[in-house]
């Protein structure tokens, strides 16, 4: 071999050297980068965090042109703990909730690894909403003990960015991080929610109203004063899930609600008693003037109509039973008087339904 030959080789091999080399600074910074978002999404403490993390860090980390996250959501729960921390599903329109996973894509019929490939409209639009120009995606599925939870969802304009023949360990790794990190803050939120409050509402729940009612009417009791309740009730309020569908019906809950405590004292104590009833405790007040607290509260849920979407307005109207009670000092069973108190309001409340709904009846 010549030197000119042996020259020529030890630049060629100098050239691969310092290919090799930036590639492995390329691959050690991309590393970085991974492990910095998978940081970011195990530190995040509620569901804002997460959401922001996976869409808007992940799609910056990865430059995307759309990142999207499917989930699967059959009883309105997570988007009831969004609900409760004073947060929209508006505010997060690359988190999609869906009911049921059939007819999403395809590639969920057996959905255990990564799928990467071809964007195709017909099978993917429904995971890029109005996001043109897509032509490579790359579909993670998300599954806590063996079942499918929903997808993270990957979107480039460059049709070769996601290949069929691309290695998947990285995408699939990347989909057990953001599967628990979704599942540990929607724990948390749970736990928060839980016990003794309701998700939706964000009022306390049956569980506290049944000790809160024996606390009361204990004091009542000791101070020789009265306590009323106000049994409230949403009119109407399956024909407005059944008109307008059930994510409707949770803002017409949630709406009444806050009509309703902005207008009961801090002294009261108010908690969601069922599917569309209410319950405010009102100490130390007669049931006749608890009887024009309850009008102002039939009053402030009507007098303007809720805008459930652009354009479309609900009018809402509640049904109130008042009733009220003052314990004797020998009276021992606090649970039959909570009972009885509870009754009382519920037959004036059925007094009202009865007389036309929009009233408020006295026990």
């Amino acid at each position: 071999m010549s030197a000119r030959d042996l020259e020529s080789e030890i630049r060629e091999l100098r050239a691969r050297i310092a290919t090799l080399v930036d590639e492995a600074a390329n691959n050690e910074r991309l590393l970085k980068r991974s492990q910095e978002r998978e940081l970011d999404l195990l530190k995040a403490e509620n569901l804002a965090q997460t959401f922001d993390a996976i869409c808007g860090g992940l799609k910056e980390s990865y430059a995307l042109e759309s990142v999207t996250l499917l989930l699967l959501d059959p009883q309105h729960e997570i988007r009831h703990l969004l609900i409760a921390d004073h947060l929209r599903v508006e505010d997060f329109p690359n988190v999609l909730f869906t009911d049921s996973l059939i007819g999403r894509a395809p590639q969920f019929n057996s959905f255990h690894r990564p799928w990467l490939g071809p964007y195709m409209g017909c099978d993917h639009q429904l995971l890029f909403p109005g996001n043109a120009g897509i032509r490579s995606v790359a579909l993670i599925p998300l599954r806590r003990q063996d079942r499918l939870q929903g997808s993270l969802n990957f979107g480039s304009t460059d049709e070769r960015r996601f290949s069929r023949h691309l290695a998947t360990d990285f995408l699939a790794h990347l989909g057990v991080i953001a599967s628990f990190a979704i599942e540990n803050t929607i724990n948390r939120a749970r736990l928060v929610r839980s016990g003794l409050t309701d998700f939706l509402t964000g009022w306390h729940n049956r569980r506290y109203l049944n000790a809160r009612l024996k606390e009361e009417l204990a004091r009542a009791q000791r101070q020789g004063t009265s306590l009323t309740c106000l049994l409230i009730d949403l009119d109407r309020f399956k024909q407005i899930n059944d008109q307008h569908g059930h994510l409707a019906g949770d803002m017409a809950l949630r709406e009444a609600a806050q009509r309703v405590d902005a207008h009961i004292r801090g002294s009261d104590a108010a908690a969601r008693f069922g599917g569309d009833e209410f319950v405010v405790l009102a100490p130390g007040i007669t049931p006749e003037q608890a009887a024009v607290l309850a009008e102002r509260i039939r009053l402030a849920v009507c007098e303007t109509p809720l805008e459930i979407q652009p354009g479309v307005q609900l009018n809402m109207t509640v049904s109130i039973g008042v009733a009220g009670t003052v314990l004797s000092r020998d009276e021992a069973d606090l649970k039959a008087a909570a009972e009885r108190l509870l009754a009382d309001a519920d037959s004036a409340l059925y007094r009202a339904k009865q007389k036309g709904r929009n009233r408020v009846e006295l026990a």
